[in-house]
């Protein structure tokens, strides 16, 4: 069996920059309430004319084009998504089209701010068990789903999108070495949009504000999150063999500045090996840990061996983690 590798890394976020200040004004809250609760200072939302399609197209384009990889070798394309462009069809195969990709299959994962955990642990199966190229892409627009009225929220959401294209490997050990996924239906309810499914489908009487995103409470979402990422973690590290102190980079759901720093000093890895992208970007669900992986890697450059830990935790409640050797 073949090893895996990361052969191209692509992001994209919108033009539109959405600052603190004017989210502050909106909900009547003081100047500089969001980045002392959050670290995040301002965050990307997608223009008027954009789908989820377009964003998740320039993320995995960019991926493509840095492998120098021919389109039609790319078996095929997981999208990790919360905001596809509709119900139904998927939006994978779309996405698959308007990339090129000939010869891929393409599949929508709905795994919330978890998916790109769940989507690059299968994409490595895949690449292991077929011995085909894979391309992950992650993304969403939330912008779309914030209650405007609801703090929560929106202080917290963002649109974007990350991809990753793996390979075969001639290097056995390289690839996801350690993972673990995790889900807690009891709290199944803590962050959900009550209406556009089947149990409270669409109707002419349906309150627009059922279709928005509810956090029913946060200080709930944010122990069990951390508990959820940390001890996913762990157990992905102990199944790789490795420590905490081995951790050459640490790339957590970029949720909020103060969860991310909990999560890193319970798992032990020291905070300089953090790479984050919060403070700019926001939080984009699934789409965050790809997007922070691509963006980091003109300053923090990936070497052979290096050793990447991501983690994640959201609605469901899903969560997971890897330990991926470069």
């Amino acid at each position: 069996m073949s090893g895996v590798e990361i052969i191209g890394l692509g992001h994209y976020a919108p033009e539109r920059i959405v600052s603190n200040s004017e989210i502050e004004a909106r909900l009547g809250l003081d100047a500089g309430w969001i980045k002392r609760r959050t670290g995040i200072d301002e965050r990307r939302y997608a223009a008027n004319d954009q789908a989820l399609s377009d964003l998740a197209i320039r993320a995995g384009d960019m991926a493509i084009t840095r492998a120098g990889l021919a389109r039609e070798d790319i078996g095929l394309l997981l999208l990790a998504t919360s905001t596809p462009d509709h119900l139904l069809p998927p939006t994978a195969p779309l996405v698959a089209h308007r990339l090129g990709l000939g010869n891929a299959g393409g599949i929508d994962m709905a795994g919330a701010c978890a998916g790109f955990m769940y989507a690059l642990t299968l994409a490595d199966s895949f690449v292991r068990s077929q011995g085909v190229t894979v391309l992950v892409i992650a993304a969403n627009i939330l912008s779309r789903r914030i209650n405007e009225a609801e703090r929560a929220s929106s202080v917290l959401f963002a649109d974007g999108a990350g991809a990753v294209l793996l390979a075969p490997s001639a290097r056995q050990n390289s690839g996801v070495v350690g993972a673990h996924l995790a889900a807690q239906g009891a709290h199944y309810d803590l962050i959900s949009i009550p209406a556009g499914g089947s149990r409270k489908p669409f109707a002419r009487d349906l309150d627009a504000s059922e279709t928005l995103m509810i956090l029913s409470d946060g200080q709930a979402v944010y122990s069990k999150a951390v508990a959820m990422m940390s001890n996913a973690a762990e157990i992905a590290l102990r199944k790789a063999g490795v420590t905490a102190a081995d951790v050459t980079h640490f790339i957590p759901h970029q949720a909020n500045a103060r969860m991310m720093g909990t999560v890193a000093h319970q798992i032990g890895v020291d905070p300089d090996r953090a790479r984050s992208t919060v403070a700019m970007f926001g939080n984009s669900s699934a789409a965050t840990i790809p997007l922070t992986l691509s963006m980091s890697a003109q300053e923090h450059r990936y070497a052979p061996d290096d050793i990447v830990l991501m983690t994640a935790a959201g609605a469901g409640l899903t969560g997971g983690a890897a330990v991926f050797r470069w």
